[in-house]
């Protein structure tokens, strides 16, 4: 048989000190201004993600091709991918940012327990762990962003490459090769191949299309 249990004794403390004092002061002011920091630093990273996409897409549309029609099938398909996950990624990462900058889209919670010291330290874990995964995801956004802009600039072309050149015989042509052999190239040229003395070419060059 068990000896009944005996609740402990709890007994005063050591009276405090003026440093103990100054220390509850100090972790009081910190878990008071714990989440308008970090709300200020939410606010900071959202704006500094508004400013690095603008200049991402304001960037991506001074050279390069414009259009993914222009690149190969596969290519094309893997720039829609991209951007359809930057996409996703720079939304889930914009929510995440102004919740963590704003607050939830709830009201807060009420009750006769409830303190405002407690809701507001749960809210600074909630508004934290939101802060960096918005970060992630913003940072994943502009990596696949610039995944998509370089295939679309420097991936193969749906048509094969233009060339132009010059014969003392034929003049001026403007077609795509098809073959190259017994010192003669192939070039077809509005509907029709004509063969070339590569002997007799005065000039060739690459285009992008033929006018």
């Amino acid at each position: 048989m068990t000896a009944p249990r005996v609740p402990p004794h709890l007994i005063a403390g050591p009276p405090a000190t003026a440093r103990d004092l100054l220390a509850a002061q100090e972790r009081h002011r910190l878990v008071r201004e714990a989440l308008p920091r970090l709300r200020a630093a939410a606010l900071g990273w959202r704006n500094a993600a508004g400013v690095l996409m603008a200049g991402l897409v304001g960037f991506g549309l001074v050279k390069g091709r414009t259009d993914v029609g222009q690149l190969a099938k596969p290519w094309a398909i893997g720039v829609g991918a991209l951007l359809l996950v930057a996409l996703i990624c720079g939304a889930c990462g914009a929510y995440l940012l102004n919740r963590a900058a704003h607050g939830p889209l709830a009201p807060a919670p009420l009750g006769t327990r409830t303190t405002r010291s407690a809701v507001e330290h749960l809210e600074v874990g909630a508004a934290l762990r939101a802060l960096r995964r918005g970060i992630a995801m913003t940072l994943g956004c502009t990596l696949f962003l610039v995944g998509a802009v370089a295939a679309t600039w420097y991936g193969p072309s749906a048509k094969p490459p233009a060339v132009e050149l010059t014969t003392p015989a034929t003049g001026r042509l403007c077609g795509t090769v098809t073959g190259v052999g017994d010192g003669k190239l192939r070039v077809k040229t509005g509907g029709t191949t004509v063969e070339v003395a590569t002997a007799a070419l005065t000039q060739l060059r690459t285009v992008e299309a033929c006018p």
